[in-house]
């Protein structure tokens, strides 16, 4: 499975959510499950970035993101996200 988390930032906040992305890829490459994952920035709208993430089930992305370390590394870079549906099952 993966999770699309599709965030808002301009501007120096761009830079700093561009920056606070390593410290939560890492502390998810920590769990059980985390397969991969990447940042990329919108060609068309240069606030908009999406976060995609593999997991090799929704039961080890829950457990991932429900982490103490992760919501720690997370919290600056999910206070970009926009509400709004993510998981998209591949089986």
């Amino acid at each position: 499975m993966f999770a699309v988390t599709r965030l808002r930032a301009t501007g120096d906040d761009g830079a700093a959510l561009a920056a606070a992305v390593q410290p939560l890829l890492a502390a998810l490459a920590t769990r059980p499950g985390f397969l991969h994952g990447e940042l990329g920035r919108s060609a068309d709208d240069p606030s908009l970035w999406a976060l995609v993430t593999r997991w090799d089930g929704v039961g080890s992305y829950r457990r991932g993101l429900g982490a103490a370390d992760v919501k720690i590394a997370g919290a600056p870079v999910w206070v970009h996200a926009l509400d709004e549906p993510g998981v998209y099952l591949t089986d």
